[in-house]
């Protein structure tokens, strides 16, 4: 298809149907000039709630990564849980820069974003189990839904901008991987797991994307804060319903409110001081053929923010309906959860240069030493110091910047 759908208006830039056509209106000023790309430059497009969607369903592989981790809290599950996390994570990205591109407001790539949705699906019902021996048939779908994920994507971009052939061959190759390991045992598995990851992330140094992709700050900015909204929210969701079972007792209101409200202070650390404003100010200021480094370090930045969010819920969980006593396991989760969101948030300021990062790697640190709390006294206990210290981080950022602020105004 070359334009909008017969019989239906002129997309404009509404936040459910996203810019008009790039055929429609040739590329802008600061636009690429390779001439394999085909998106107009800077016209600026919102997330579409197509794409929020998107986000619940791969917000529900996340959910799966905390339910392993809460079932193999051992090393081995951590290794596992960033095997999955880094393959699945790296072809979320693809599909931000995607839509990124081009907003998905024609029926047929609809169709296809929805296809690749039912691949990141299977992807996800298969996570509990696909590393388990003698459980081929589970270990193999989620390879082959892998790889539906990454051929709905090419094909996607190719329509858009034909650079996409250059990256295709690493993210088959690192697909094709994982379905290999389905039939081998471990390590060997492990290891193909592991070479898939390296495959995809990085073949950025073979292939800089400089001047062949074209970054809009402004969705691109949006996407990623809308993911974070949507992951906290799923885990919040998941440890209610994995607490349902047990019934109402003080015993499971008390970890899970006291869970929410430390989800909602990392909240605060993203949203609550205008970072997600910042980064988008940050990203249109820089030349258009350096964004996409600039976006490729953002999105990096949040591999631990997530990760963060995954290990802070499996904590979370595991200490549902436990009386108020030490739990070392839990009370690592809880720590690490905590201590990777914030040191992603500095990671992400620092990426971008949008503020001080301080405080946050000194909560961070602060978040950590709560695990021995946790072990020694109860998770409660811990997770309140938890909560005390991130308040403190953030008031005390408050100030700093209004000291600064009115530093410059004199």
């Amino acid at each position: 298809m070359t334009g909008p759908e017969p019989g239906t208006a002129s997309p404009g830039p509404d936040r459910n149907r996203g810019p008009a056509s790039p055929d429609s209106s040739p590329p802008g000023p600061s636009g690429p000039t390779d001439p394999d790309i085909t998106d107009p430059g800077d016209e600026p497009i919102r997330v579409t709630t197509l794409e929020l969607f998107f986000d619940l369903v791969f917000a529900f592989t996340l959910t799966q990564l905390a339910s392993l981790l809460v079932h193999r809290f051992t090393p081995g599950g951590a290794l596992e849980v960033l095997l999955v996390f880094g393959v699945l994570w790296w072809m979320y990205g693809g599909y931000a820069w995607l839509t990124n591109t081009r907003a998905p407001v024609r029926t047929a790539d609809r169709l296809l974003l929805l296809v690749g949705m039912a691949g990141f699906l299977v992807c996800g019902l298969a996570i509990p189990r696909g590393f388990g021996p003698g459980d081929t048939e589970t270990r193999v779908a989620l390879g082959a839904g892998y790889l539906v994920v990454v051929l709905v994507h090419s094909a996607l971009f190719y329509r858009v901008n034909r650079n996409i052939v250059r990256v295709t061959p690493f993210n088959v190759g690192a697909a094709l991987l994982v379905i290999g390991a389905a039939f081998v045992p471990s390590p060997a598995s492990y290891l193909l797991w592991a070479a898939a990851v390296a495959v995809q992330w990085l073949s950025p140094l073979i292939l800089h994307p400089g001047g062949r992709f074209n970054i809009r700050p402004a969705h691109f900015a949006e996407r990623h804060g809308a993911l974070v909204i949507v992951a906290l929210g799923e885990s919040v969701a998941a440890v209610g319903i994995g607490a349902a079972p047990a019934g109402v007792t003080f015993a499971v209101i008390l970890p899970a409110v006291i869970g929410l409200a430390v989800s909602a202070a990392l909240w605060w650390t993203y949203f609550g001081d205008g970072d997600d404003e910042r980064a988008e100010q940050a990203m249109a200021a820089t030349d258009p053929d350096r964004r996409a480094g600039l976006a490729l370090a953002t999105y990096y930045s949040h591999i631990p923010i997530l990760l963060g969010v995954v290990t802070l819920a499996a904590g979370t969980a595991l200490t549902i309906g436990n009386p108020a006593q030490p739990h070392p396991r839990q009370a690592i989760a809880v720590a690490g959860g905590a201590a990777l969101f914030l040191a992603g948030s500095a990671w992400f300021r620092w990426s971008l240069h949008i503020g001080p990062i301080e405080l946050r790697l000194a909560g961070a640190g602060f978040a950590l030493a709560t695990a021995a709390l946790g072990a020694s006294v109860s998770v409660e206990a811990q997770g309140a110091v938890l909560l005390a210290g991130i308040v403190a981080m953030l008031a005390a950022e408050r100030r700093a910047s209004a000291r600064a602020r009115d530093a410059a105004g004199r």
